[in-house]
Formats: C-alpha cells, sequence, structure tokens
C-alpha cells in the first residue's frame, strides 16, 4: 500500500516519506478499513513536530493522522462479519499502542474506532469529524442537553468550533460566535450562528450583553481558555459552564481567578478528546450521526490534498491560515 510515514520527529518537509509499506492485517476485534480520505489535525501535526519538547520516537516508524474515513475491507477474530463494506469514520487511528494512522491506504483499527458513516455523508465530511467533532460534542454536552441555553463559541471559525457551532443549533440553543477574519465569519454564519462577533474589532463583552439583554450566556466553548477568561467572566451567568480544549503553548499555566469562579458556581471543564471515556466518544457517535442524518452537521473543507503532498497540509495546518478542514484524498 501507498503511505506517509516519518521514522524522526520534526518539519514536515524534512522527515514525511511517502513510499510503500506492507499492507496490515487486522488483528482480534480490529476492521481493515480501505481510506478514502484522511483528516489532518493540529495534534497530528504538533506529534510529528515533537511540540512541546516531545521529540522522542514512540515507534520506529509512524504513519500520521487519527482521522479519516474509508470502507471495511476485513474484519479481524471477534467482529461481526456483517460489517464488511461497511462505510465507516475514524476516529484515534494513530493512538494507544498503534503507531499507523489514516495517512495510508489501508488501516486496521478497533472495530469501536470505525463508526457507522450515515448514507448522505460523503467520505470528505467523515474524515473531517473525530477529533473537531468529538471535542465540540464533549464541550457542548458535558453538562446536559441545551435546548433554549445560550452558547457562546470562542473561535467559531475553527474546525472545532465550527462543529460546536452546529452542534450546537441542532441542539436547540441560542449561538453567539466569535472570529477574527472575515473568512471565518462567513463559515460561522453558514454553520449557523444567530450572532458572529469580531473579537479583533469589536467588545465581544458587550455585544453579547447587548445581545442577550445583559442575561449572559449559559456555555462557552473555550479555545484559548487564558487568552478569554477575563471576557468569558464578564458574560457567563451564574452555575455556568466554560469548556476549554487548548490556551496557549505548551508551557502554558494559567492563572486561576479561585474566588470569582466558586462565588458564583462556575464549571470550568478541561476536554482532551484522546482521554474521554468511552460513555462520552459513544454519545458523541451517537449525537453526530444523529446530527448529520438531519442535515445539520456538514463540516467546512478548507483545503484538500493528494497523499503526495502530505508535508505540505502539515505545513498548512500549522500556518493557522486555513479556514476548515484539511483532508487528504486517497482513492
Amino acid at each position: 500500500m501507498k503511505a506517509a510515514y516519518y521514522e524522526r520527529k520534526g518539519p514536515a518537509h524534512d522527515v514525511i516519506i511517502v513510499g510503500d509499506m506492507p499492507d496490515p492485517q487486522p488483528g482480534p476485534g480490529e476492521v481493515l478499513v480501505r481510506v478514502s480520505v484522511s483528516g489532518v489535525n493540529p495534534s497530528d501535526t504538533k506529534t510529528r513536530g515533537g511540540w512541546g519538547g516531545y521529540k522522542d520516537m514512540p515507534y520506529a516508524r509512524i504513519v500520521p493522522h487519527n482521522d479519516g474515513a474509508g470502507t471495511i475491507e476485513a474484519v479481524g477474530p471477534g467482529v461481526p462479519k456483517d460489517r464488511l463494506n461497511e462505510r465507516v469514520w475514524l476516529y484515534e487511528s494513530q493512538r494507544d499502542g498503534r503507531a499507523f494512522g489514516t495517512a495510508a491506504e489501508l488501516v486496521c483499527v478497533p472495530a469501536r474506532n470505525a463508526a457507522r458513516l450515515p448514507d448522505n455523508a460523503s467520505f470528505e465530511l467523515g474524515a473531517s469529524l473525530g477529533v473537531p467533532a468529538m471535542t465540540a460534542h464533549r464541550c457542548l454536552f458535558a453538562n446536559g442537553g441545551l435546548q433554549g441555553q445560550t452558547v457562546l463559541v470562542q473561535g467559531g471559525g475553527g474546525a472545532v468550533g465550527h462543529a460546536a457551532v452546529q452542534l450546537a443549533r441542532w441542539a436547540g440553543a441560542y449561538v453567539i460566535a466569535t472570529v477574527s477574519q472575515p473568512a471565518q465569519a462567513q463559515a460561522a454564519r453558514e454553520a449557523g450562528a444567530h450572532l458572529v462577533i469580531d473579537r479583533k474589532r469589536e467588545d465581544v463583552a458587550a455585544r453579547i450583553e447587548a445581545a442577550t439583554f445583559g442575561r449572559g450566556v449559559d456555555r462557552i466553548v473555550e479555545v484559548a481558555f487564558e487568552a478569554n477568561l477575563e471576557t468569558n467572566l464578564k458574560v457567563l451567568k451564574v452555575g455556568g459552564v466554560i469548556s476549554t480544549y487548548a490556551t496557549g503553548n505548551a508551557d502554558a499555566a494559567p492563572k486561576i481567578p479561585f474566588y470569582r469562579l466558586v462565588l458564583r458556581g462556575i464549571t470550568v471543564n478541561f476536554v482532551l478528546v484522546y482521554v474521554m471515556s468511552e460513555e462520552a466518544h459513544a454519545a458523541a457517535i451517537h449525537d453526530i450521526n444523529a446530527a448529520i442524518e438531519a442535515g445539520a452537521l456538514r463540516p467546512f473543507i478548507g483545503r484538500r490534498f493528494p497523499l503526495s503532498a502530505v508535508a505540505e497540509a502539515h505545513d498548512q495546518q500549522d500556518s493557522g491560515e486555513v479556514v476548515g478542514n484539511i483532508v487528504i484524498d486517497l482513492a
């Protein structure tokens, strides 16, 4: 099979190789998937680049990318035969003892990591779900339903933010999104945000106060915990929730204003998709597929590349200039 891989960490163009590898075979509880589209996420490029000083290679060779979509070609012992030829979306493919991810024509994953792809969904949509949509789902629903609530999505033009806007709207929330550039604003509006605020040119807290008639927001999906904490404390209701999945750099150590949080009963969730419980993963899969089937979840594809250009795709992901998901076509 054709695959992209690296045997040392570093800049994408220095370390990524595209070449031939032996076809994998599914072991007990695994499925073999022919990958049609592979998704690129920040965690993939950070792992390859040695982000945070983690330069050691846990395996001699790594095929990157956690997310993807394709068709099950074979099943290992213990997996029902009726899963053969099933269209699936993949998550956490290159994690927890697995060196080979979806930047390859074929990949083996545990059967639970291959979720049924709804009939009305394309493979490129499926490849855009794992990390972004599951992160967004956990941020939104860790504390219950959203019907009738007001949700603020900080960074509504990013992959996680874009998914969060759509899922929150699908769940019956009034959705406010912040962005930093016109292309992100357009993406957030098309995703269904009721109000889009340019955080660089507008007073976010003042706009939210006016839009909510001074009531504020119930929940916040946060991409920059430390940078936005002061604004969030201004707009969050008593008993509100901040769910954050990112902040600053690897050495970030945000100062927590304990009493300002505790005296208002504010909950802070720290969300990392790779350590979510199996129950949280299952709930995310159920709701993501339901939203897709309802026509309410459609990730925005910002750039697509052939397998031969994986290094360029990684550079584009690291640049932060692409609005939407970055995908690799393998079929």
